[in-house]
């Protein structure tokens, strides 16, 4: 099937959806989902968003928080721009449906996390996302402009590469024309032809064994845009959420928001002492990595698997308001939150980079825009501020949403665009290889390249990677295509360049953190 569009959107999270409201009145608009429209990294988010709403809060304390959780690598430009637009996009958010939680005189209830210097943060209940997403979807739906198609995995953006001609990394007149689709259903690979095309296919925490991550998150756009010769930058910066339930059977694991730690949760081992104080002076509120590190070390040093998170010092009936989903949860497990500790362990949840978009959201590739977690916009730096994720991804899909409604109208489609050829491919039987080198791939990407790295795990990684990396790429040219298949291959193309730029990272900042930068200094 061929098919054309003007604005094509690949991801049906908070980025692809408030960008395709905001372009739908420019002409026709296609969203297509991997699975289904609400299974996107959006609706697993449940802390919250972050913007200044009240005094003596103020977008100074705000950037001024992002820099420093950033370790001062965050863009300025970008980080003024995201947070003095911040009102202006929670207010459309709430004209579109969205319901935050309120006190009894009528004021938003904010919560307050981690690096964050005031309470600032926008939730409904512990379950945020998911409204959101409930309300972009039910508007979207709406919009006689808008199109949706479930289940057609994006196999490849269309450039000149299919043309027949010679693209490389720096090249500055790439084009994109669209992508290649896998409809399911058919098991054909559809040609979608586009004006415009926006990626917001989310983050990338299945590369690694325990993620907070929905499964569907295998850093498809990076690996699309990284194939197409578009720019990838600071890759090296996943963050590790310090406090998912500790249940090895469950995936994706069960996140414990951090806005429990701002309610007063305090971190402590197994026999109730606790223990952050001697890492950051902030205690169980310090930013993500230096959490995640001190469990990591706290762990080690003890051999448990898990810490512990500790609510039981508060009052029973506020945490059971405020945290339903996670006192439920808990409960099934034999947990009850009021008078228990939850054992937590840190799990893969956030990329800090990924393409590289100006401050409009525009890619290095021409006509081809990217927003939410599979961008990498300067916001985050070297770490994100709590509650910034979703900030981020609307007010970038606001900018290009604005952007691409100009330049649609000067764009005519490419129509010389040949066919997705599998000629020669067969049905792939052993699905035993891919099960097992995806398994191949969390591993060592758990063991070499997670919260703590050195120059000799980088470098085994790599060597292990590379061996995968050449055996996938030859049953991906042998079968006919899979979503499987292909998110496997993505998972290794992302693996790779998390690896090489931490082996070109040659200090510990933010969420890289190297032991063998620290022995250095140590001998300094």
């Amino acid at each position: 099937m061929r098919k054309k569009v003007d604005f094509l959107v690949i991801g049906s999270g908070i980025a692809g959806l408030s960008f395709a409201l905001k372009v739908a009145p420019y002409g026709k608009v296609l969203v297509i989902s991997k699975t289904k429209l609400a299974e996107t990294n959006t609706a697993y988010a449940q802390g919250g968003i972050a913007a200044v709403t009240y005094k003596p809060d103020d977008f100074k304390k705000h950037m001024e928080d992002t820099m420093v959780a950033g370790d001062h690598l965050s863009n300025p430009d970008a980080v003024k721009m995201v947070i003095e637009n911040a009102p202006q996009q929670i207010k459309q958010l709430v004209e579109w449906g969205t319901g935050f939680d309120k006190t009894e005189d009528g004021k938003y209830d904010l919560h307050k996390e981690g690096g964050h210097s005031e309470y600032r943060i926008l939730h409904h209940l512990d379950n945020t996302g998911h409204e959101i997403q409930r309300a972009l979807l039910e508007k979207a739906r709406q919009h006689h402009n808008i199109e949706f198609a479930e289940n057609f995995y994006a196999v490849d953006i269309i450039t000149q590469h299919h043309l027949g001609e010679i693209t490389f990394r720096w090249r500055t007149d790439v084009k994109c024309f669209g992508a290649y689709v896998l409809n399911e259903k058919t098991g054909k690979v559809d040609t979608i032809l586009s004006k415009i095309t926006m990626m917001a296919t989310g983050g990338i925490g299945n590369i690694y064994q325990t993620t907070t991550n929905p499964t569907i998150a295998t850093g498809d756009g990076i690996a699309m845009v990284y194939r197409a010769k578009g720019i990838i930058e600071n890759m090296e910066f996943v963050q590790f959420h310090p406090t998912s339930l500790y249940n090895p059977k469950e995936r994706p694991s069960f996140l414990i928001t951090e806005a429990m730690r701002g309610y007063g949760a305090i971190l402590k081992k197994g026999n109730g002492q606790a223990f952050m104080e001697k890492y950051d002076p902030r205690g169980s509120l310090a930013p993500r990595d230096i959490v995640a590190r001190a469990i990591d070390s706290e762990m080690k040093n003890t051999g448990e698997d898990f810490v512990y998170l500790d609510v039981t010092h508060k009052n029973a009936e506020e945490t059971k308001m405020h945290f339903p989903t996670i006192y439920h949860k808990c409960l099934e497990l034999g947990i009850d939150i009021t008078k228990d500790m939850i054992p937590v362990v840190p799990a893969a949840h956030y990329l800090c980079g990924g393409i590289k978009v100006d401050l409009k959201g525009r890619t290095s590739i021409l006509n081809m825009y990217a927003a939410g977690e599979c961008s990498s916009t300067g916001l985050h730096g070297a770490n994100r501020l709590a509650s910034n994720s979703l900030l981020e991804a609307i007010v970038y899909a606001d900018v290009a949403a604005e952007d691409a409604a100009r330049q649609v109208r000067t764009i005519r489609h490419k129509t010389q665009i040949p066919s997705w050829n599998d000629e020669g491919t067969t049905h792939n039987e052993e699905m035993v290889l891919i099960t097992q080198t995806n398994k191949e791939v969390e591993q060592i990407m758990s063991n070499y390249v997670g919260i703590v790295r050195s120059n000799l795990r980088l470098k085994r990684a790599l060597d292990r990677l590379e061996l995968i990396y050449r055996e996938t790429e030859t049953l991906f040219d042998d079968s006919i295509v899979t979503r499987e298949l292909c998110q496997l291959r993505n998972k290794i193309n992302v693996g790779y360049l998390v690896i090489r730029m931490a082996m070109m990272r040659k200090e510990s900042r933010g969420l890289h953190y190297t032991v063998d930068q620290n022995k250095l200094r140590t001998k300094r």
